[in-house]
């Protein structure tokens, strides 16, 4: 049984924590190469924020978006 969970240690440190290990070591070195996946994130989210504010001004425009507080049939 002590051999089937250090297997599972193994198959976690070696394999699954791999790409983490090289985060960490590479942060030591070149902060914004580790930090790259946080930097896409970031920009994917403002491209999504913007593009949902001007969508929003579109309805808005249009006249299309319910701005009634009966709206909402918990509102009531």
């Amino acid at each position: 049984m002590k051999a089937f969970f250090e297997g599972i240690q193994w198959l976690f440190e070696t394999i699954f924590f791999a790409p983490q290990n090289f985060l960490r070591e590479l942060e030591l070195t070149h902060w914004f190469a580790a930090n790259t996946i946080n930097w896409i994130f970031m920009i994917i989210c403002a491209v999504a924020i913007v593009y949902w504010c001007k969508q929003l001004v579109i309805f808005d425009e249009k006249g299309e978006e319910n701005q009634d507080t009966t709206a909402h049939s918990f509102l009531k």
